[in-house]
């Protein structure tokens, strides 16, 4: 009995790549001090990456008893961002 080569069904599917687009920066260090990441170009200099928003989140968790003995569970859930 002779098998014969099937192509993969996923191959028919494939497509190239898009395009991509130059990046601003070249590498990307750590600042010891506060933990962000630092931008530099080809000439070393620091590129400014734009702000991004940070958001923090709290969720409380109360239990309560029904009247079937039973415990009920609730929570709420609140964020802020800047």
């Amino acid at each position: 009995m002779q098998e014969t080569a099937r192509r993969p069904w996923g191959v028919n599917r494939m497509r190239p790549y898009p395009t991509t687009d130059a990046q601003p920066f070249v590498s990307v260090t750590i600042d010891p001090a506060n933990q962000t990441g630092v931008f530099r170009d080809s000439d070393g200099l620091v590129v400014e990456m734009g702000k991004h928003g940070t958001s923090k989140g709290t969720e409380t968790s109360p239990q309560s008893t029904n009247l079937d003995s039973r415990n009920d569970s609730d929570h709420d859930q609140d964020s802020t961002q800047d």
